[in-house]
């Protein structure tokens, strides 16, 4: 065997890696086309609240000893985690769930879909921070994909912004999230220097949760628990085993057994399964034209990933880098 050469156990590893991702994936699909738009009937603030405090109260019990950990961490640890959970928790959730509200069961697809701009987000933001210029290839690339995403969301009509147009607000909205959701990337990465990933989901939901609870009672939602039914705190708790905290760990565990690049394939589960997920739950189809949409959003999105990846020489050395995840942490 030639030095370097990858060994049966390294591509087992890699296989139930990439296996682990579609997995996560899939179950991202399956909530935002099943699963949390069923919660429609209460308040978006509600729904946020209940789907970050529910998860952290489940983890408590299991990891409440990185609350050592966290007492423990500089201002810059705190800074990142409050940033990444304002984001990625607050911003993006109250953005997506918003956005699958208002479509009332009529191409879900379509908004879990436009969350694909995440990358876009997270590479533009990065880039500003660091104040380091654009590339040409991701300038035209991002123009390709933002081309897809109109498609995708609206065919070849002129989108109605007047009278409160569920498919563009729903657009603006899932837009919304995939901005926050990019921004979570970035700030995401300070919080990985300060903490291990365990301590820092655990600490993103607890942190989300307060923030929730806040904009509630500073919205006048207030709690409003005694509306939520019993099969709405059942379908709360699913949600959190499973496309919830239960998904984030499958995907960092499978992330951890294989290329980044090979991760950005394997992620394309997320918007193929909601995709047939629509269809066979709500009989939802797009139509040619957002065909055309989705596969050039798709197409785009993952060539800027893989290029992106390859400048930060990944292919070169041979060493795992960790991409922006579907959910933006």
């Amino acid at each position: 065997m030639t030095r370097g050469s990858p060994t049966g156990s390294d591509r087992s590893r890699a296989i139930t890696g990439a296996l682990l991702i579609c997995v996560s994936a899939v179950l991202w699909g399956l909530d935002g086309v099943a699963l949390t738009p069923r919660l429609y009937r209460l308040p978006v603030p509600l729904v946020v609240l209940l789907l970050h405090a529910v998860p952290f109260l489940i983890m408590l019990p299991f990891l409440h000893r990185r609350l050592r950990v966290l007492a423990a961490m500089g201002r810059r640890g705190w800074a990142a985690l409050l940033l990444v959970s304002l984001t990625g928790g607050l911003i993006g959730t109250l953005a997506v769930v918003r956005a699958l509200f208002l479509v009332d069961f009529d191409g879900l697809s379509v908004v879990v879909l436009l969350q694909k701009l995440q990358p876009l987000f997270a590479i533009a933001l990065a880039s500003l921070l660091l104040r380091e210029p654009l590339s040409a290839r991701f300038l035209l690339w991002s123009s390709v994909a933002v081309g897809g995403a109109y498609l995708l969301a609206f065919g070849l009509r002129v989108p109605n912004l007047h009278g409160g147009a569920a498919t563009a607000a729903a657009a603006g909205y899932a837009t919304v999230a995939a901005a926050a959701f990019g921004a979570a990337t970035v700030f995401g990465k300070q919080l990985v220097g300060s903490l291990d990933f365990a301590s820092a989901t655990f600490g993103r939901f607890g942190v989300t949760a307060v923030l929730a609870l806040a904009y509630a009672l500073a919205t006048g939602g207030g709690l409003s628990l005694g509306q939520v039914t019993g099969a709405e705190w059942l379908l709360i708790v699913v949600i959190s085993l499973t496309t919830g905290s239960g998904a984030l760990f499958i995907y960092y565990l499978g992330l951890g057994r294989v290329r980044a690049s090979v991760a950005a394939i394997c992620e394309l589960c997320l918007p193929l399964s909601a995709m047939l997920f629509d269809y066979l739950i709500n009989r939802s189809v797009l139509g040619p034209w957002q065909w055309v949409g989705a596969a050039v959003l798709i197409g785009a999105i993952l060539r800027i990933t893989t290029s992106q990846q390859r400048e930060c020489g990944e292919a070169g050395d041979g060493r795992r880098s960790r991409p922006a995840g579907p959910t933006g942490n």
